[in-house]
């Protein structure tokens, strides 16, 4: 059994895809392997009708905007990802939080290692 969902009934939440610009129509500043390709665009919303995967539909997107393309999901997820972390700024906010407590301190005429206001964190330490 799979997830697939192959057909939207009218109010389904759905996903559609819409080509922006063919290959010929894009600009000319692009990388050859992206330029052969189109320009697409992926919309989800509310279907306003039936459609099988593959066939035109039209939906209405969470901002009310109508927008008309070719269904490619029923009941799509969010599937985002950045990467994996970069060792050399993992260590960015801790370090920051640091310096601005010291400054902090260092602005308020504090001996080092007390909190710049009743309350505040420890050095380095979040609200």
């Amino acid at each position: 059994m799979t997830d697939d969902i192959r057909a939207a009934r009218e109010g389904d939440w759905v996903e559609i895809e819409v080509k922006l610009l063919d290959p010929a129509d894009r600009s000319a500043n692009l990388p050859p392997e992206t330029a052969e390709k189109p320009l697409m665009m992926w919309v989800k919303g509310f279907a306003e009708g039936e459609a099988a995967v593959g066939e035109e539909l039209a939906v209405e997107t969470i901002t009310g905007r109508r927008v008309v393309g070719t269904l490619s999901a029923v009941n799509p997820g969010y599937y985002i990802t950045y990467g994996s972390p970069i060792p050399e700024l993992t260590h960015v906010g801790r370090d920051l939080r640091a310096r601005l407590a010291a400054f902090r301190r260092q602005e308020a005429g504090l001996a080092p290692g007390t909190p710049a206001s009743p309350g505040a964190p420890a050095e380095g330490g979040e609200r």
